[in-house]
């Protein structure tokens, strides 16, 4: 965190961190979540026709309109890059906040991420225009007022700008500009959690690994086109291959697929939920065409749409507890431009709706004896295997519906402990747990005295165990093996 060099604000970091008047942070953010109940809906858009016009924007002006952006609100935006693209683009993350530069404790981190296929940039210039939209009413907008005072939101317009570079406008189907640099897609280039993923890491992916790593994301959406949907994870399963030995079974894996639920399966449905019904046409369920699905409420699991392997919401859901889905915004992979003001219209509201989630739950902090915060305690809610870890600060949140709960608390060198708590719907929860030091148990082992310990070792996220079938499923090889992630290939191109 970092406070102004004042006197003021060295206090404020004392009470913060050294004590729990932490507490009076959290209670602050809760009344503010009260508040924002009556808060009246987000208004309609009014574009600064100086600033951002409904066009596709090329690398050299996006970092135009975000440098401009920063400079412009200084108070309300912060710029930074976490890479660069194979031929040298930098990947640029805006953080928009009453915060920007500084983690206030209590305060979640949200994001977004759009163009991870370089031919699908409508989630790239909603994702601009979400920027401009926030910036431009913080003064007028109750609404946005409370998101940002309350949360910090980091938006990465895209994440791959070379496959941008070589797209062409009005291009609604294919492969051209999907890829990379190298010919990779940046979307099965993640560690898998049911299947070995071989594929050689990319630039830009080892970026965001690197970016999710270091930040305690809460809750994310990545943006995508070629269909109108809201996908949660899993993407894969441990069943994506049916048979091994039948060429008929393995060329049509995809069109016998079937879901794979996570253990927050109710909580990412509702996440996907809020997105559908707040656009104004995603709830329905249309196909883009006749040959395409048609999806009830607007909302897949992402594995019983097609399976794949390597995908990025699974990533940041396993390894780090961050609630992502990815959102499938245009029938049309590159539509005309002057579609563009259209699909913000429609999308304005999800877009901001969506975030507000990351109040929704269970928040609070883990505490030594000493009333100082514990880093990286892992917690787990019972009976959902997927853990999250607190913050430098001993902060955690995680996104529940309401309901009765209980958390295991663990962390190195004290002793463990479940807490009982209730989610309501009105308002978060708030939680806070003090670890009592392990006992010292004398004359155990060779060495002497030894303290207990409840893991031999804290990963620095927690992740559960690669499910036994794992291994045996990243064995497949040969022609079948080749043909069916050709037509996997084949029907990502065509419908997302």
């Amino acid at each position: 965190m970092i406070l102004r060099n004042t006197i003021a604000g060295q206090l404020v970091l004392l009470l913060l961190i050294y004590g729990r008047h932490t507490l009076l942070s959290s209670a602050k953010t809760v009344a503010n979540e009260q508040m924002s109940l009556a808060l009246p809906e987000p208004r309609a858009y009014l574009p600064d026709a100086q600033n951002l016009d409904f066009v596709y924007h090329d690398h050299e002006e996006l970092t135009r309109f975000l440098r401009a952006t920063s400079a412009r609100y200084p108070n309300l935006t912060a710029l930074y890059s976490i890479g660069k693209s194979i031929q040298g683009r930098d990947l640029w993350v805006m953080v928009v906040s009453s915060s920007p530069y500084e983690h206030m404790v209590g305060k979640p981190d949200v994001k977004y991420v759009g163009n991870i296929h370089g031919n699908e940039p409508v989630g790239r210039e909603m994702l601009l225009h979400l920027i401009q939209y926030f910036v431009s009413s913080y003064n007028t907008d109750q609404y946005v007022k409370w998101l940002l005072d309350n949360t910090r939101i980091h938006i990465l317009p895209t994440m791959n700008p070379d496959g941008y570079a070589v797209s062409k406008e009005g291009t609604c189907d294919g492969g051209q500009g999907r890829y990379n640099a190298r010919g990779f897609d940046l979307n099965r280039n993640f560690p898998d959690y049911f299947k070995q993923n071989n594929k050689r890491g990319q630039p830009e992916t080892d970026a965001v690994k690197d970016w999710i790593s270091k930040i305690q994301f809460v809750l994310s959406g990545s943006l995508h086109g070629g269909a109108l949907v809201a996908s949660y994870p899993y993407d894969n399963t441990p069943n994506s291959r049916i048979c091994r030995s039948s060429a008929l079974c393995a060329m049509f894996q995809t069109y016998s697929a079937a879901p794979s639920l996570t253990p927050d399966d109710d909580v990412f449905k509702h996440l996907s939920l809020v997105y559908a019904r707040n656009h104004a046409k995603m709830s329905r369920g249309v196909a883009c065409k006749s040959a395409t699905p048609a999806f009830e409420n607007g909302i897949t699991n992402g594995a019983a749409w097609y399976p794949l392997t390597g995908g990025m919401q699974d990533f940041n859901y396993v390894w780090y507890g961050c609630m992502e889905i990815t959102l499938e915004i245009s029938c049309c992979k590159f539509p005309p431009a002057y579609e563009l003001k259209k699909y913000w219209e429609d999308n304005q509201l999800s877009l901001i709706k969506f975030l507000a989630e990351a109040h929704r739950g269970v928040q609070g902090f883990v505490f030594d004896p000493a009333g100082m915060p514990i880093e990286r305690a892992s917690i787990k809610i019972k009976g959902r295997d997927v853990g999250f870890q607190t913050t430098k600060y001993g902060e955690f949140w995680r996104i529940l519906l309401p309901g009765y709960y209980k958390a295991e608390v663990f962390a190195e060198g004290y002793a463990p402990r479940e807490v009982e708590f209730v989610i309501v719907e009105q308002h978060p929860t708030l939680l806070n747990v003090t670890l009592q030091a392990s006992k010292r148990i004398e004359g155990v082992g060779a060495g002497g005295p030894s303290y207990y310990r409840p893991m031999q070792q804290v990963p620095q996220h927690y992740r559960p165990g690669a499910p036994p079938y794992a291994a045996a499923a990243s064995t497949d090889n040969g022609i079948f093996s080749t043909i069916s992630n050709g037509l996997n290939s084949l029907y990502s191109n065509i419908f997302g």
